[in-house]
């Protein structure tokens, strides 16, 4: 089996993930059941994220994102093993089995005679991890759709922070023994700001006090140069869309997974009156 994988396995060498290996006494390890933490190492083949909906992310790291979905897997021994001086050669006294899963990853792994090997893939764990933090698109506090902004005055942009709109937020999942967790918080929030401009910001902003009078937000603005009285309903669409970093760690592997998600709201722009 091994021979089939030679060129995809070179290919994946940077995805070597190291842990402890565990030994007791009998011949195979028990595939059913068990902690990933057994393995000595992880090679993923084959990986390949897959694009979500609704707003979600691809999965990227070390073993791919499933989208939540349940991803049956298979355990066995490689045969033939792989020799000494091998990049996948188990070590002295140790076996290398692979996993092999619906979604399309193949794992190797390493493991002393006896050590339980589980047939769970960390990585849907995290997914599933990832779907208990109920993730949610930034909670817009500025600019308000109520709010009332003029051309060229500088208009702070900032969101409340929350854990289900900004993070930080954590959740684990279970299953087969092993146990994954997800830690994930916002990395950036893009505003499309409705005039065919972006601003990028990596925080949530900065709230605006009136000691600040007419400056520019330190860390989040936009200063409009057209009204938005030829936009649909006189306002401008303005879509603030967060990217979710979302690292995960347990079952002898870890990754990072990404997640989009949006809040959509309407700014009216206008224009000070000069009164001669």
């Amino acid at each position: 089996m091994l021979s089939r994988h030679t060129s995809a396995l070179a290919l994946a060498s940077a995805l070597v993930v190291a842990g402890a290996v565990s030994a007791h006494a009998g011949n195979d390890p028990d595939i059913s059941k068990g902690n990933c933490d057994l393995m000595s190492f992880c090679v993923g083949v084959g990986t390949h994220g897959s694009k979500g909906s609704n707003s979600r992310g691809s999965g990227q790291g070390q073993q791919a994102s499933t989208g939540g979905k349940e991803s049956k897997c298979t355990v066995r021994k490689t045969d033939p093993q792989p020799p000494p001086g091998s990049l996948f050669y188990g070590g002295q006294g140790k076996i290398v089995y692979e996993r092999t899963c619906g979604n399309g990853l193949t794992t190797f792994f390493a493991a002393a005679p006896g050590a339980s090997v589980p047939a769970i893939d960390p990585a849907v764990l995290a997914q599933h991890a990832v779907d208990k933090m109920q993730l949610l698109g930034p909670d817009v506090a500025s600019p308000r759709a109520a709010g009332k902004y003029t051309v060229g005055v500088p208009m702070w942009m900032w969101v409340n922070q929350g854990a289900t709109t900004f993070g930080p937020n954590m959740a684990s999942a279970s299953a087969g023994g092993i146990t994954v967790t997800a830690a994930a918080k916002v990395s950036k929030i893009v505003w499309q700001m409705g005039d065919g401009s972006s601003v990028t910001c990596s925080g949530p902003g900065t709230p605006y006090a009136a000691s600040e009078g007419m400056s520019q937000s330190p860390t989040c603005g936009h200063v409009y140069s057209k009204n938005s009285a030829g936009a649909r309903n006189g306002k401008y669409p303005l879509t603030a869309t967060s990217t979710w970093t979302i690292d995960w760690q347990g079952g002898g592997a870890a990754g990072q997974l990404t997640e989009v998600r949006q809040t959509n709201v309407q700014v009216a722009i206008g224009e000070v009156q000069v009164v001669s």
